[in-house]
C-alpha cells in the first residue's frame, strides 16, 4: 500500500481561499507560516483572507502584519485592513491606513467609503469626513445602484456625529433611495444634535412611506424619537409612538423599553413612568433616580420618599445624583420638616461630604430660606466648587439678607483668582444688594467685575445695573447701559429703566420711556403695567392712566391683586373715589396692600367715615392690618380732626404686636397738636421708646406756633435745634413766635444760630425783618 500522500501548499491555500467559516486562530497561524515559508505570502488574494480572518480572530496586529506582506497591495486588500482595524475600534488606525491607500494610487470604492466615514465620525475628525464625501462625489460612488446607498448613509451619520446636522440632512434629502440604516442615521442625527422636533418629522415621514411599501423603522430609530419627546415634553407624541412600537412589534426590546421608560419619566407621567418601570429589564439605580426624578417633578414628595425605601429595602444603595434629586424634590416642595429630616438620614450616611450633595442642601435650605443652616452646610464642606459659593451668594440675596450676601461676594473675590468665579447669577444677586443697601461704591465694583469677566453682555447682569444706577440717582449710567442693552433686550430691560425714573420721581420720563417701548413693538408685562399707573397716580393723569386701564381689561389681567391695587391707587389719588372704590369691590384676592391703599385714598381726600369704615371691615376678615395700615388710617383721623378716634387706634396697635414707629408718634403728635392737646402731645414725645427725630419736633413745635404756646414753643425749639440744626423751617416758625411777643433781642440771637450753622434765610423771614 503506497503512503498516504502529503496535501500540497496550494491544495492547502486552495481550501484555506474557498472555505466559507474562518479557521481557528492555531489553524491560521500554520496557514500564514507555511504562506511566508512557501513564499506565496505576497499574494492580494491570499494576503486579503488572512488580513480578513485575523480581523474576525481579532487579531488586527498579525492583520497588519499579513497585509505588509504584499508589495503592490490592490483596493481590496486595503480595504480588508481598513475594516480589520475598523472592527477592532481603532479608528486612528483605520484612517491612517486609508490615507496611505489614497497615498498609493488604489481607488477607493464603495466598501472604502463607509469604513472611512464611520472611522472619522467616531473620531469627530470632520475634516477627512469631508474629504471622504469629497471623493465620492468625484469617483461617482453617490450614483446608480447597490452600494451608494450605504455609502450616503454613512455620510450622514458622520455629518450627524460631527454636529452638522444641516449637511447630514442635506444628504440625506439628496438621495434618491433610502434604507432604515439611512433613516435611522438621520432621525438620530437631528435628536442627538438638538433638533428633536425635525427628528419627530423624518420618523414621521418614514411611518408615512412604510405604509406604501417601505421597510420598517427598528429599535434604534424608535429609540431616538422616544428620547426626543421626553426632551420635548411631548407626551401626546410620545403615546402615539408607545402604541406604534406595540404594533410593529419592537417594544419588547430593551433599548427601546428603557426609551419609553426614559419619556414617560422626562414627561412627567408618573404612571405611565410607573407601569414601564415594572416591566424594565434590569431596575438599576439610573433607573430609581429617573422614577422617582419624575414623582420630585410632579411634587409628589411622599410618594417618591416611598419609592426610595422600596429601592432600599431591594438591596440597592442610593448615590449622590439620587440623594440630589430628593433633596431638590423636597426643596421644591417646601417641606421643611420632611427636608431637616432627610438631612439627618444622609449626615448618618456620609452623603453630605460630598460637593454634588452639599450643594443641593444648600440650595434646598436656600428655597426654605433658612440661609443660616445653608451656611452651616456651605462651612462644613471640606472641598467646595464654585457652585457652593454661587448658590449661598444667590440664597442670602433671595433671603434679604444683603449684608451677609455681600460679605460672601467679597470672600469670594479674594480668595484664589484661578480657583472659583463669580456667575452671573451670584452677580445679580450682588448688584441687587448692593442696590437696596444703597453701596453704590461697591456696586461700581461689580460692574467693573462684569466688564473683566465679561458678564456685562449678560442680560440679566445689565438689567440690574440699569435698576442700580437708576435707584441711586446715576440715571445717566443707566441710560449708557440701556442703550447697549436693549438691541437684544427685553421688556424686563425696559422695565428697569422706567421703574428707575418712577422710582426717582421722573414721572413724565417712566411714561415718555413707555412710550418708546410700545413704538418699538414690545408689548409690556404686569411689572411695566404696575410702574406707569403708578406714574400716571403721581401725575393725577387721569386721562392716561385710563387708556392703560384699558389696555389692562383687554389684556384680561383685571383680576391680578397688584394690578387692581395700583388701579385703585391711581383713580383715589386722581379724585375718582367711586371707580377706585368700585375697582376694590371687584377683587377676588385683597391683600393688605389693596386694604392700605383704599384706607389711604379715603383719608387723603377727607373722608375719615369711609376710612374708618373700611379699616372695621379689614379687620372682621382674614388680612392683618399692618403698620402702614395704621399709619393710612391715622392720618385719615389726622386730616379730619378725630383726636378719639386717632387715640383708639393707636392703643390697637399693641392687639397685633405692632411697635409704633416714628411716623406713628408724629402722626399722633399732630392729631394732639392740631386739636390744642399740646401738653399730652408733649408727654408722648417724651415717653417715646425711641429717639424723636426732627419730623416729630417739628410737628409739635407747629402746634406751639398754631396755638400761641410760646413757653412751650421755646423748650420744644431747643429740641428741635438739636435734633436737626440746619432746618431753617424751625428758625422761621421760632421767630415768628418771637415776633409775635415782641421778642427782638431774641429774634437777633436766631439770627445769629442760622449764620453759625450756616442756615440762609427762608421766605418767612421777610415779615420779621420788616418788624425789626
Amino acid at each position: 500500500m503506497p503512503p498516504p500522500q502529503t496535501a500540497t501548499p496550494l491544495a492547502i491555500f486552495s481550501r484555506f481561499l474557498s472555505s466559507p467559516s474562518p479557521p481557528s486562530l492555531p489553524e491560521l497561524l500554520r496557514v500564514h507560516a507555511l504562506a511566508v515559508t512557501s513564499g506565496l505570502s505576497p499574494r492580494p488574494d491570499l494576503a486579503a483572507k488572512l488580513v480578513s480572518a485575523y480581523s474576525s480572530a481579532g487579531r488586527p496586529g498579525l492583520a497588519a502584519l499579513a497585509f505588509s506582506a504584499t508589495p503592490r497591495p490592490d483596493a481590496f486588500l486595503w480595504n480588508s485592513l481598513i475594516r480589520a482595524h475598523h472592527c477592532a475600534s481603532d479608528f486612528a488606525a483605520a484612517l491612517a491606513a486609508h490615507r496611505r491607500m489614497l497615498a498609493s494610487g488604489a481607488r477607493p470604492s464603495r466598501f472604502t467609503a463607509p469604513l472611512a466615514a464611520s472611522a472619522a465620525a467616531e473620531l469627530g475628525a470632520l475634516g477627512v469626513g469631508a474629504s471622504v464625501h469629497a471623493y465620492c462625489v468625484r469617483c461617482g460612488l453617490l450614483d446608480g445602484d447597490g452600494g451608494s446607498v450605504a455609502v450616503a448613509s454613512s455620510l450622514v451619520y458622520m455629518y450627524a456625529r460631527c454636529g452638522v446636522v444641516s449637511d447630514a440632512v442635506k444628504v440625506f434629502e439628496e438621495m434618491p433611495e433610502r434604507d432604515v440604516v439611512t433613516w435611522t442615521a438621520v432621525v438620530s442625527g437631528c435628536v442627538r444634535n438638538g433638533e428633536c422636533r425635525e427628528g419627530l418629522r423624518y420618523l414621521v415621514e418614514m411611518v408615512r412611506f412604510v405604509g406604501d411599501g417601505g421597510t420598517k423603522p427598528n429599535s434604534r430609530m424608535m429609540e431616538s424619537g422616544l428620547e426626543a419627546c421626553g426632551v420635548l415634553g411631548d407626551l401626546n407624541s410620545g403615546r402615539c409612538l408607545h402604541g406604534y412600537v406595540v404594533k410593529i412589534g419592537v417594544g419588547d426590546s430593551s433599548l427601546v423599553a428603557s426609551a419609553l421608560f426614559s419619556m414617560y419619566s422626562k414627561c412627567h407621567n408618573t404612571e405611565g413612568a410607573h407601569i414601564l418601570f415594572q416591566e424594565l429589564p434590569e431596575k438599576d439605580v439610573v433607573s430609581w433616580t429617573s422614577l422617582i426624578g419624575a414623582y420630585c417633578r410632579r411634587g409628589l414628595i411622599r410618594e417618591a420618599m416611598e419609592l426610595f425605601q422600596e429601592m432600599e429595602e431591594s438591596g440597592l444603595q442610593p448615590d449622590e445624583v439620587l440623594v440630589s434629586c430628593l433633596l431638590a424634590g423636597l426643596g421644591n416642595s417646601g417641606n421643611v420638616n420632611g427636608g431637616k429630616a432627610f438631612h439627618t438620614v444622609i449626615t448618618k450616611r456620609n452623603f453630605e461630604d460630598s460637593v454634588l450633595t452639599g450643594n443641593a442642601l444648600i440650595s434646598m435650605y436656600g428655597k426654605f430660606e433658612l440661609v443660616d443652616a445653608a451656611c452651616r452646610v456651605f462651612r462644613s464642606l471640606h472641598q467646595q466648587d464654585a457652585e457652593s459659593w454661587n448658590l449661598m451668594i444667590v440664597g442670602y440675596c433671595k433671603a434679604g439678607c444683603d449684608v451677609k450676601c455681600l460679605e460672601l461676594y467679597r470672600e469670594l473675590q479674594f480668595r484664589d483668582k484661578d480657583e472659583f468665579l463669580c456667575d452671573a447669577s451670584s452677580l445679580v444677586s450682588a448688584i441687587s444688594s448692593c442696590s437696596r443697601l444703597e453701596e453704590l461704591r461697591l456696586g461700581r465694583s461689580a460692574h467693573c467685575y462684569s466688564i473683566k469677566h465679561l458678564l456685562v453682555d449678560n442680560l440679566s447682569v445689565a438689567n440690574v445695573l440699569i435698576g442700580m444706577y437708576g435707584r441711586s440717582g446715576k440715571i445717566d449710567h443707566a441710560c449708557k447701559i440701556f442703550a447697549l442693552a436693549k438691541l437684544k433686550g427685553d421688556v424686563v430691560t425696559w422695565n428697569a429703566l422706567i421703574s428707575s425714573y418712577a422710582h426717582l420721581g421722573h414721572s413724565n420720563s417712566a411714561l415718555s420711556l413707555y412710550d418708546q417701548m410700545l413704538t418699538g413693538g414690545l408689548k409690556p408685562n404686569l411689572a411695566t403695567l404696575i410702574t406707569v399707573i403708578s406714574a400716571c397716580a403721581n401725575l393725577a393723569a387721569l386721562e392716561r392712566g385710563e387708556q392703560i386701564y384699558s389696555y389692562v381689561k383687554e389684556m384680561g389681567w383685571e383680576s391680578d391683586v397688584s394690578i387692581s391695587t395700583a388701579l385703585v391707587d391711581m383713580y383715589a389719588k386722581c379724585g375718582q373715589l367711586g371707580i377706585a372704590r368700585k375697582i376694590f369691590d371687584s377683587m377676588l384676592q385683597r391683600d393688605a396692600v389693596a386694604w392700605n391703599v383704599m384706607i389711604s385714598g379715603y383719608g387723603m381726600h377727607g373722608e375719615p367715615k369711609q376710612a374708618l369704615e373700611l379699616f372695621d371691615e379689614m379687620e372682621r376678615g382674614s388680612v392683618r392690618p399692618n403698620s402702614v395700615t395704621f399709619l393710612a388710617i391715622l392720618s385719615a383721623c389726622c386730616h379730619s380732626g378725630y383726636v378719639e378716634e386717632g387715640r383708639k387706634l393707636f392703643g390697637r396697635m399693641g392687639r397685633y404686636s405692632l411697635e409704633p414707629n416714628l411716623k406713628h408718634y408724629a402722626c399722633m403728635v399732630d392729631i394732639l397738636g392740631k386739636s390744642g392737646h399740646l401738653q399730652e402731645a408733649e408727654d408722648m414725645v417724651l415717653a417715646m421708646p425711641v429717639e424723636p427725630d426732627g419730623g416729630v419736633w417739628g410737628t409739635l413745635l407747629s402746634a406751639c406756633k398754631v396755638h400761641d404756646n410760646v413757653e412751650m414753643g421755646l423748650r420744644i425749639a431747643k429740641k428741635a435745634f438739636a435734633s436737626d440744626p440746619e432746618n431753617d423751617g424751625y428758625y422761621i416758625l421760632m421767630s415768628n413766635s418771637y415776633g409775635s411777643a415782641k421778642k427782638w433781642d431774641e429774634i437777633e440771637k436766631l439770627r445769629e444760630m442760622m449764620k453759625n450753622h450756616g442756615v440762609k434765610k427762608g421766605v418767612g423771614w421777610s415779615a420779621v425783618d420788616n418788624c425789626g
